[in-house]
């Protein structure tokens, strides 16, 4: 049986037999990093101040919207938790999607975009919401495009940040949004300052929790630095679980959990049927409501439901609290976000309804 076995799911079984074995004697001696301050960029992308300051007005900007009133903003917004915090998001005409929005903040660091990995980078995930027709609705990247080109201002900063001719593009729009994004990252949590060395930066509860994560064998898929699996971020490789794996308890059919077949309504491979890219713990406990579908609205029965679907376990609530109190050690700081002034279009709109 294991050589049919999805390669993805191998590694996260042979990860979990040496994760048991995983102690917390020192933060030197952790298969874990801090947060870095600042993220890769891929060398036909590097991060420049044009193209951060480009793309953090794209970023707010609702006019990418067929009728302007959502931006990446609306979803993913960075005066806050990086999502809604609403079980699905809602784009144009008041339309709702079928999956929970997923933090903005690190998430340079994941090595595949959205849940089910169907963007390999933030470049590519940046193009998808604009046409899809739930979210921002514009009929074709050509719609896009020609928006950006009747404001002035715009066509100026685009020249500015990638030169040449006819820099307004939709790959350079792209482009623009991924450079802020590579700047939403938030560093130093209390687990990354015990990483560094302060001992006393977890709690008592927390240290309890991170010990208990690891004999458990969450940590199996939740690792690296995002504690989102192995793959390098931005690598294209994403790292892929089952959820649930364990089917025949309560939890399941409460929270409509196999509803949706997650990366096999992309790909169309039944082995790929309730597969989903393995999502971040940082800062998790600022993102509910939790899951794909966003159906469970509290991190404590989150985590009952993650123990019971995936390990066939169940917790004490004392447990629960520690597990808790570890993950929200994940809460990194978040960076002040200014809002951007958005070039204008005087005596003239582009919203025409």
């Amino acid at each position: 049986m294991l050589s049919t076995t999805p390669r993805r799911h191998v590694i996260a079984l042979a990860l979990l037999v040496v994760t048991r074995s995983w102690a917390i004697p020192g933060a030197d001696e952790l298969p874990f990093k801090p947060l870095p301050r600042q993220a890769p960029a891929p060398k036909d992308n590097p991060t420049t101040p044009a193209r951060i300051s480009l793309g953090r007005q794209l970023f707010f900007d609702a006019r990418l919207s067929k009728d302007g009133t959502v931006s990446c903003n609306s979803c993913h917004s960075v005066m806050g938790s990086g999502t809604d915090n609403r079980s699905v998001s809602v784009g144009v005409g008041g339309k709702e999607g079928g999956r929970n929005s997923p933090t903005v903040w690190n998430s340079a660091f994941h090595s595949v975009q959205f849940w089910d990995g169907r963007a390999k980078d933030l470049e590519a995930q940046a193009k998808g919401p604009l046409v899809n027709p739930v979210e921002m609705a514009m009929d074709n990247h050509e719609m896009v495009v020609d928006r950006l080109k009747q404001i002035p201002e715009y066509v100026s900063r685009f020249d500015k940040a990638f030169g040449g001719k006819d820099s307004v593009t939709i790959d350079n729009a792209a482009r623009a949004i991924a450079a802020y994004e590579r700047t939403l990252v938030t560093p130093n949590s209390p687990f990354d300052r015990f990483l560094r060395g302060d001992s006393k930066a977890l709690s008592a509860p927390a240290r309890k929790g991170f010990t208990l994560v690891q004999d458990l064998g969450c940590v199996a898929c939740h690792h690296g630095i995002a504690f989102n699996g192995p793959e390098e971020p931005g690598s294209g490789e994403g790292f892929y679980q089952k959820f649930p794996t364990f089917t025949d308890n309560a939890f399941v059919e409460k929270y409509q959990l196999m509803k949706d077949t997650g990366r096999h309504a992309h790909t169309g491979d039944e082995n790929d049927k309730h597969y989903w890219r393995v999502p971040t713990w940082r800062n998790i406990a600022l993102t509910a409501p939790y899951f794909h579908n966003g159906s469970v609205k509290t991190l404590d029965e989150a985590v009952r439901v993650m123990v019971k679907t995936q390990l066939n376990k169940s917790l004490t609530e004392d447990q629960v609290k520690d597990v808790v109190a570890f993950l929200t050690s994940l809460t990194g700081e978040i960076p002040k976000q200014p809002m951007p002034e958005l070039p204008q279009t005087p005596g003239r709109t582009l919203l025409v309804h």
